[in-house]
């Protein structure tokens, strides 16, 4: 008996090879898409722990870098508007790169365009703050914050920016008149981490 094999397509080949010659050169190792719960948070913070080990970074910036993840995959996890019924795991891309000197976190998930502003409003409170300014926000969240609806006191962001050298970066993709995809890249400097 032979082996059995199955089509495909070439220009499905064609479109892999681009796909993973593309990720390869922006330095991107990891790439999920799907839904996020506790299990694939913990199974992406170990890959990435482990990927962090063999290589030459320093204790803090591993530190930071492991830190970030978990944050974001938390955050995609809680506040996805994308989240499944049977077990309200949100859902979403998540991809972890490295670069020279830089990690860099890339996610993406369905966002309702209600939600845009306040999350817009946010960032851009986070981004133009110093580093007192987020250790103060931290600081008042954690001791005056209120739960979300969806679990969450709203450290997430400020944690991440904390943890990071650089300015969250985002964007809103539409995709109806109800979604948009929500884009968000956090970079982790290893020259720049104090």
């Amino acid at each position: 008996m032979g082996e059995k094999r199955f089509d495909i397509d070439p220009h499905f080949v064609i479109a892999i090879e681009i796909i993973y010659d593309n990720l390869i050169s922006n330095g991107i190792n990891i790439v999920y898409i799907g839904k996020f719960n506790h299990n694939v948070i913990k199974m992406f913070s170990s890959m990435a722990e482990e990927d962090m080990e063999k290589g030459t970074l320093d204790y803090t910036t591993r530190k930071r870098v492991y830190h970030a993840i978990v944050e974001i995959l938390q955050n995609m996890a809680r506040h996805s508007d994308e989240i499944s019924d049977k077990n309200q795991a949100g859902s979403g891309l998540f991809m972890i790169g490295k670069k020279r000197n830089k990690y860099f976190i890339i996610t993406s998930n369905k966002i309702k365009q209600s939600s845009i502003p306040k999350v817009e409003e946010s960032l851009q409170l986070i981004n133009n703050a110093s580093i007192e300014e987020l250790n103060e926000m931290h600081y008042d969240q954690l001791k005056n914050g209120k739960l979300t609806n969806k679990g969450g006191a709203g450290l997430g962001l400020i944690d991440i920016a904390r943890k990071t050298s650089k300015k969250i970066l985002y964007n809103f993709i539409p995709i109806n008149k109800h979604y948009s995809y929500f884009l968000m890249k956090v970079v982790i400097d290893k020259k720049k981490i104090k």
